[in-house]
């Protein structure tokens, strides 16, 4: 028996979790407040049910002193209003309160989730124009299909987190042999002539939170650390998030300012960032009202000390700046909505490389027989695209079939959500939905 791991139940009975939703305290948003026993990891866990849902943040306070942890947080949905649906008000609390703490089956961990349904890969690798459209040729001739994906592009770097299944039953592929053998060929594709950092494969049939573990591999990959001569990067300075970090000697905080542009699910990843630096939030301020954010943390690191030298001061300052930059889509939004088919997304991808196109991020959903896919695109260079190179690539895709959106990487309306509002029973519509959107299970 794990005595530390009963001593928390017993903390946890005595002192059971408090989920309160209140839509009369604030004229214009939900608020959502949250009291129970600390743990490290306990912030994410809220700020990930809250975002999962696509719900927006627009101001929060959190205190978690003492060994209680208290937080109220101000949200609104993703049309800008209070929360009135009664199934997303229970899915919060069924998630955050005492159930989901005293019983496994319900708890809403930033965890493990069984991928019965599909096989995950992951990868991560130097970028270059062209990559994806390789990684997809291989997964179509080892006979896989890609029910959906997630990828993400940063400082010269690529993550992506792939579900596929067997082109022939729909089952997930578990012989490993085949496995093996995915693995070996997509390495050889990754590594290419030029990763001197190397290129990292790995398959399961266990997954965490896709974009927390992207967070992860991208970390692990030391994206942070900035080539000096990189003149991709030295366009986007004015877009770059202002960090700073001091030392409140007097109550032995480090404490953290973070000022960015506002978008979606902004504070969740500066918050995954901090729980897997191993750092713990002890006071924070949110405010996201405006179209800029100012995030303030009060933080000391697991051992209870504050940041103790420049060179870690410098390392936590530039991965919460990449942890900010990795979800800032840049370039051209391609939505592509048509039947799915094995070898779609190898042929799509090829039309765009062919025509200088490189994708700099990606999300990849089937729904039903449907799939819908999103695709942002610069050209080789990283500038964007020639009007009638887009054209070219809608002749030969379809002009119905690949549509084409504005890019606004800042914009407060998550750029995945275009439906109606949110339901659980939408929730639930298809298997690959259901791991592409995070959501767990109730």
């Amino acid at each position: 028996m794990d005595v530390d791991d009963e001593y928390d139940k017993l903390i946890i009975r005595m002192n059971p979790p408090r989920v309160s939703i209140d839509n009369n305290a604030c004229e214009n948003t939900t608020l959502v407040k949250v009291d129970s026993a600390n743990k490290h990891g306990i912030l994410l866990e809220v700020v990930q049910v809250l975002t999962d849902l696509n719900l927006t943040i627009a101001k929060a306070n959190i205190s978690s002193d003492g060994g209680w942890f208290m937080d109220v947080f101000h949200v609104i949905d993703k049309d800008g209003n209070k929360l009135r649906d009664e199934q997303v008000i229970e899915y919060i609390q069924q998630s955050l309160g005492t159930n989901a703490c005293l019983l496994p089956s319900m708890r809403r961990s930033v965890g493990v989730k069984a991928a019965a349904e599909h096989t995950a890969i992951e990868l991560t690798a130097r970028d270059r124009p062209g990559l994806l459209s390789e990684v997809f040729a291989v997964l179509t001739d080892l006979n896989c299909n890609v029910v959906g994906a997630e990828v993400w592009t940063h400082n010269t770097r690529v993550a992506a987190v792939m579900y596929v299944t067997d082109e022939l039953t729909g089952a997930p592929i578990d012989d490993p042999e085949r496995l093996s053998k995915i693995e070996l060929q997509l390495c050889s594709v990754l590594k290419g002539d030029a990763d001197k950092r190397g290129a990292k494969t790995a398959v399961s049939m266990v997954i965490t939170h896709t974009e927390r573990r992207l967070h992860q591999m991208m970390f692990a990959d030391r994206d942070y650390e900035r080539a000096h001569n990189d003149s991709a990067e030295s366009r986007n300075d004015q877009l770059r998030p202002i960090v700073t970090l001091q030392n409140c000697v007097e109550k032995g905080y480090s404490v953290i300012n973070v000022k960015c542009k506002d978008r979606p699910k902004l504070l969740f990843d500066t918050v995954c960032t901090l729980t897997d630096m191993q750092y713990v939030v002890f006071h924070a301020t949110i405010d996201a009202e405006g179209p800029d954010a100012y995030q303030e943390y009060y933080i000391r690191h697991i051992d209870g000390c504050p940041v103790n030298s420049e060179a870690e001061r410098r390392r936590v300052i530039h991965c919460l700046q990449a942890a900010i930059e990795r979800r800032v889509s840049e370039g051209l939004r391609l939505e592509l909505c048509s039947g799915d088919r094995i070898g779609l997304l190898s042929d799509v991808t090829r039309i765009f490389r062919e025509n200088g196109l490189s994708v700099t991020r990606a999300e990849v959903a089937t729904r039903g027989d449907k799939a819908i896919n999103v695709f942002y695109v610069t050209d080789a260079a990283g500038n964007p695209v020639n009007a009638k190179t887009i054209e070219a690539v809608r002749s030969e895709i379809g002009q119905t079939i690949l549509q084409v959106k504005e890019s606004s990487v800042y914009s407060k309306s998550p750029p995945e959500e275009t439906g109606g509002r949110f339901s659980l029973g939408n929730l639930f519509r298809s298997s690959s939905e259901r791991f592409l959107h995070n959501l767990g299970f109730i």
